[in-house]
Formats: C-alpha cells, structure tokens, sequence
C-alpha cells in the first residue's frame, strides 16, 4: 500500500498535490452544504468558492505584472481554497464586498511584504490577520468541522507524507495538544473533552498539515522546524489577548513565519542561461550566470521556477540539487530529459535558448560533507544522483581538502556515465576511490571494465572493509535510496550514518 501511496507522490509535484487536495476537500464541504450536513447552505460555499479563486487569480497576475514577478497560478488557487476553509461563506453583499478585498490583500501582501521577490508569509495568513486586526467578524476557521475530518487528516498526511515534514508535523501538534490541555485544566475542564474538542473541532489537522508546512515560509534546517514547531505551536495552543492581537491561528502563523524568515536563506536568484551541455544520452548540463553570487554548501538544493505556456499537473516548480560547487562562478543544473516523456517543465529547460531566463530559490538541503576532515565516506549515487557528489568533489578538489571517500556509481547504461573527468582528477587530487556499476548486464559490453549487477552488502564489504566506520551518502530515484538504504541497515550501519537526499518533488 505505501508503495504505491509512494509511486503517487512521486508523480506530481507538492503544490499540485495540495491544490488537488484542497479542491477535494472543498468538492465535498459544497456537497455536504446541499445534503444539509454543515450548517451552510451549498449555494453559499460554491458562490464564495468561486469568488474567493476568481478575485486571487486575477490579482494575482494584475500583482505579478505590477512587481514584475513571476507568477504562479497554483499559489494563488491554493491561497483562496484556504481563505475559503476559514472565512465565513458570503450571505450578503457586505460579505462579498469583504471576501474579496480580504483575497485581494491576500495577493498584494504576498509581493508588497516580499524581500527579493521571496515572500514572507503565508499569503493566506497574513490577509486574514489583517483582516482582523482590522475588525473582521468573518474569521471562523470553519474547516474544524469533523465532518471534514476524515478528509483532511487524508490529504494532510499525503502533503507531508510528500514533503517529509514529519518532525515538524509533529511537534507542533504535540506541543499544541500540550498547551490546549494545560489551559483547559487551568480553566477545570475534562482532559479527555479538552483533546477531543481540540483534535474534532478545531482547524489543527489542516493547519498543522496544510499552511504550516508550506515550503515557502518554513526554515530549511531540521533543528530549525523543530523550533518552528514548537513556537507555533505554544501560541496557537495558547489563550491570550494584547491589545488588538488575541491568540489566534493566524497569529501563531504569522509570527512564525517571522521565525522562519530571520534563520533561513533570503537569496533569491534570477539567472541567465549561459551554456546547454548534452552529457550523454538524454543528460543535459545546464550553466547560469546569476545576478548575485549563491551562498551555499555542496550537496544542496534550490527551488526553480521556470513560467512556460501550457504546464502540465507537475507546475512550473522543480526542486533540483546544484551540481556546481561554490568554488565555481557559474550556477550548474545536471539534468535527465527524456524530451518524450518528460513534463512540460523539463521540456521548457530543454527548449531554452542562450539568456533565456530562469528563477531560484528557497536554498535547503542538509545533505552535505560532514565538517569533520577525518571522517570517512561513502557515496552511492544512482543515475543523475550523481549531482550532489559532482558538487561534493568539486570543492573537495579546488579546495585541496583531504577526504577519504569511496563512490559506488550505479547506472543502467555505460554510456549515461558523466562526470568522468572530474572523479578521475578528483583520485589524483585527494584518492577519491569510485567504483563504476553498470546495472543492466544486456546494455554492458564484455570488455566493461567496472562491476556488473546491483550494488551488494558483499561488494561493499569487499570495496570498504572498514564500512561499519564510515557515513554512507545516498543519492538517486527513490526507489533505489529506500532499497539501499535497507541494505545499508542489514550491515548493521547506524541510522545516524546513512544521509539520503531527498527534496520535495523531482
């Protein structure tokens, strides 16, 4: 079942997931509203549906244009099916009239409160933050319905399933079920009715899985979201009122965000297209000249935005490691293009030209060498898996750095093989050992001079006899990193020393 929960996932990006999530969820709400099962009328919630994706669609792309920035469509829908799951359906014109400008302010804070087109916080959470500050009456979080609850607990887990936000997830809602029930006791309430009403009744579970976890507004570092978790999670449990401010979820987000945005990378990228290199068949490197230089560490990732016409259901967003080491002055992007079967993403990369224009950011990735020179290391990398290894090596060598690592590079094809040239400057430089494994006897030649096969526990225990002592480093389809990794924990290897790279969405 996980399995192909799994396979899923990895075929759609996480913005469409939780679009489509959130479209879901919103079909049934509207239904539910004609069976008469909510306490809102269908027409109401279907007319504020509408209003609230008609009025952030277009302001959106009027505030896109205004700022000059690029615009993203999904973003937008998602705002407004999440203002439609918290304000109050329209009954009047006063309502509408509120409705809308509350998603137009939605869209405008989303650029006017954004450092380097990157923006700071939940568009969705600072609108009706705002909005109350502002004397709105219409922020009810209706979501904590429980007849929504089966629906939302599916999709939420899906979205963080996706994005592996598990540790997150779960301190905040630990440390809000924490808080909710010290000031229920506090105030001579049943334990047991004061979890109830909190999990049953209250927008926790869509909150938690839905807006908290938005990549955007979330600190890159896994210590970091566990602090992330925690804050949130203290106000957004708590009972308290300051002036205007009184404790609620869009407050515990907002100040959130704030947390997220002063610990995490501000960059935001705006690079030109400088060469297109074919690597092998159907591999492709891509060099960008950026506007300002990228501080980052080998092994990596960035965010690309890439607005093309016509995009398919995985968007105009990708999540890619950068190959080039920050040793270098270009910003280097290796990719696989199947020109065939690729997505509409891919296929715009493969079709740009000379300065043709492409859009980074949200820097994560704790996939990286260890600070320690002495320890030793092994890579596994799986197809263009390679990438973050190709950043890795590069600086180890124009560095000079000493590091004792061995490289286990599975392909299915001889030919798909890149990089060579550096690995083998990079064993003169520093003796980096690399073991070539083609993984398809049919497509290997007789005279291949490298192993043959799937990468073992024997072929690592006769390349490494020292295994039980080094830090294994996965990189490749998932797939391949979840079956290696098992193999890796069968060697009797410690969690603690298998990193695997992963980002959300390939």
């Amino acid at each position: 079942m996980l399995k192909f929960i799994d396979g899923f996932l990895n075929s759609i990006t996480m913005y469409r997931l939780v679009l489509y999530g959130l479209m879901a969820m919103a079909i049934l709400a509207i239904a539910f509203g004609f069976s008469d099962v909510l306490p809102y009328s269908g027409s109401r919630l279907l007319i504020s549906a509408l209003l609230l994706v008609s009025i952030c669609y277009f302001a959106n792309r009027i505030f896109a244009a205004m700022f000059r920035a690029q615009r993203n469509i999904e973003s937008a829908i998602i705002t407004a099916l999440i203002l439609f799951f918290i304000l109050a359906p329209i009954t009047g014109l006063a309502d509408t009239v509120t409705m809308g400008l509350i998603g137009i302010l939605s869209m405008a804070l989303k650029y006017i409160l954004a450092v380097g087109q990157k923006h700071v916080f939940n568009p969705a959470a600072i609108a009706i933050f705002c909005a109350g500050l502002l004397g709105s009456d219409g922020i009810i979080w209706w979501v904590g319905s429980s007849f929504l609850l089966p629906i939302v607990v599916i999709v939420g887990l899906l979205v963080v399933r996706k994005i592996r936000r598990f540790t997150l997830f779960t301190f905040f809602v630990g440390t809000s079920l924490v808080t909710i029930l010290i000031f229920g006791l506090v105030n001579k309430l049943e334990a047991i009715e004061v979890i109830k009403q909190a999990v049953l009744s209250w927008p926790l579970l869509f909150f938690a899985s839905i807006m908290l976890t938005e990549p955007q507004t979330t600190p890159p570092k896994k210590y970091q979201q566990i602090v992330y978790g925690i804050l949130t999670g203290l106000l957004f449990g708590s009972q308290f009122h300051l002036g205007p401010i009184y404790s609620t979820p869009e407050f515990a987000l907002v100040v959130g965000n704030i947390f997220s945005y002063l610990v995490s990378s501000k960059q935001r990228l705006f690079l030109s297209l400088k060469e297109k290199l074919p690597l092998a068949p159907d591999i492709y490197e891509f060099n960008f000249s950026a506007d300002k230089k990228l501080d980052f560490a080998p092994g990596q990732y960035l965010e690309w935005t890439l607005s093309h016409h016509h995009p398919d259901d995985r968007g105009n967003r990708r999540y890619f490691t950068v190959a080039s080491s920050p040793t270098e002055n270009e910003i280097k992007l290796g990719v696989k293009i199947n020109n065939q079967f690729s997505s509409s993403f891919k296929k715009a990369l493969l079709a740009m030209e000379k300065n043709d224009k492409i859009s980074a950011s949200q820097l994560g990735g704790e996939f990286v060498l260890p600070k320690e020179n002495d320890k030793k290391l092994v890579f596994i990398a799986g197809g263009i898996g390679i990438t973050p290894f190709r950043s890795m090596i590069k600086y180890l060598v124009d560095k000079n750095q000493k590091r004792d690592i061995m490289l286990f590079y599975a392909n299915a094809d001889v030919k798909d093989f890149v990089y060579q040239d550096l690995l083998k400057q990079a064993e003169q430089s520093f003796g980096l050992k690399t073991i070539y494994v083609a993984t398809d006897p049919q497509r290997t030649p007789q005279d291949w001079p490298g192993k043959t096969g799937y990468i073992t526990d024997q072929m690592i225990q006769d390349n490494a006899p020292d295994y039980l002592e080094r830090i294994f480093y996965l990189s490749g389809p998932d797939a391949m990193v979840k079956n290696y990794r098992r193999l890796l924990l069968k060697l009797v290897i410690r969690t603690k020393n298998i990193k695997t790279d992963y980002f959300p969405g390939f």
